[in-house]
């Protein structure tokens, strides 16, 4: 669907979410999925375990045949129903508690500092998504999981590829594959030289009790480490963008108390909703919702860029109001299946907005707004890039 402003939802699936909100849509392969646009019907849709996220089931909605061929290659939990999905995210809860992800807080403070003080001494203009926004969750996550960040260019044009969803099956097929393949040698190397991190407890934990598989715990790793950069880089990225295109919000972030900085965070995920793709499911049994029966085998998406507007639920929903009262957004998704590192990412644009509005007071943009690339293409929305100058 065309996108009008950058920063909404097409308005074709506003304009559905306000006159036909449950309603048929034609995917790629010709299937004909249900199209879920309001909050309630979105959060009630991922609540209901009638409603599977099982990507091998007939009827499941894939957003592309490359997803679709690179989710086949290597199954993670988010693709599957329990057991098998409760069976293994339990083996990555304790990672991301809020209190350990906690524990975090300096590193991430000492990453984005360091950040800043090399974009502040280099070029003037420069790229912040090259400078600041990839760089951040990337080193974050590296040092997380113990992938070496000096190996952040291969898999980072490795994750580009994997979330276009224009690219062939075949190439979505081989740099999973590849990626999954890297990851798989540095779960080997912790078999026989044990460490203090992710890939680490897992290979003590589970591989070498045999619970899971080396190849197992490649693929449950490759996600958290596409995941665990590229939607907190598109946020910082696209939040700063809108945060600079308001300049009372980006004051009160940048001079605000934590509370008023942690609000701000809750309301840019709200409104910007990169994940833009929606929430997929499957029917297993004939599920009514709103009035509307689903039959047993047909497909839902739950919009949550439409839901997370639907005036329904937010006073005002197009508004960047950083003091809103009542703000249940479906950016992480909801359900059992909501997004696992939702700590992290919280943490780490909590850090990134206020840090880089302090240490560059006088950061702008430095090109026209429609000169600005957006993602429209990507599974993940943001900007491909941001020139910015100060």
């Amino acid at each position: 669907m065309a996108r009008g402003c950058p920063f909404d939802p097409p308005t074709d699936l506003t304009r559905l979410r306000d006159t036909d909100p449950i309603t048929r849509v034609s995917l790629w392969d010709g299937s004909t999925p249900w199209l879920i646009t309001r909050h309630a019907d979105v959060r009630a849709v991922l609540a209901d375990r009638r409603f599977s996220a099982d990507t091998g089931r007939p009827g499941y909605p894939a957003v592309s045949a490359s997803t679709l061929a690179r989710r086949r290659t290597a199954p993670s939990f988010i693709g599957m129903d329990d057991p098998d999905h409760a069976r293994l995210r339990r083996m990555l809860i304790g990672e991301f508690t809020v209190r350990r992800i906690g524990t975090l807080r300096p590193r991430v403070e000492r990453v984005v500092t360091d950040l800043l003080d090399t974009m502040a001494a280099g070029p003037n203009p420069t790229d912040l998504v090259e400078a600041f926004a990839l760089p951040v969750p990337s080193m974050v996550i590296c040092e997380m999981l113990g992938v070496p960040y000096a190996d952040h260019d291969y898999f980072q044009e490795h994750s580009r590829a994997l979330l276009d969803t224009r690219t062939d099956p075949a190439e979505a097929v081989r740099r999973t594959e590849e990626l999954r393949d890297y990851l798989a040698a540095l779960v080997a190397a912790r078999e026989s030289e044990p460490a203090d991190d992710l890939l680490g407890h897992l290979t003590e934990r589970y591989v070498l009790t045999g619970a899971l598989s080396r190849t197992e715990a490649a693929s449950m790793a490759l996600l958290l480490l596409v995941a665990g950069h590229e939607t907190t880089a598109n946020m910082i990225g696209l939040g700063t963008l809108t945060l600079l295109r308001h300049p009372a919000a980006a004051a009160q972030v940048r001079d605000g108390e934590p509370a008023l900085v942690n609000a701000a965070v809750e309301e840019l995920l709200r409104l910007l909703t990169v994940t833009h793709t929606g929430r997929r499911r499957v029917a297993t049994e004939d599920v009514e919702i709103d009035g509307v029966t689903i039959r047993a085998g047909e497909g839902v998406i739950a919009a949550g860029d439409t839901a997370n507007r639907d005036p329904a639920e937010f006073a005002h929903p197009d508004e960047l109001d950083l003091h809103r009262e009542s703000n249940h957004h479906v950016a992480f998704g909801f359900g059992i299946h909501q997004c696992l590192g939702q700590p992290l990412a919280r943490l780490e644009l909590q850090v990134a907005y206020p840090a880089l509005l302090r240490r560059l007071p006088t950061l702008r943009v430095a090109a026209p707004l429609e000169e600005i690339a957006f993602r429209d293409e990507m599974a993940v929305y943001g900007v491909h890039a941001l020139p910015v100058a100060w």
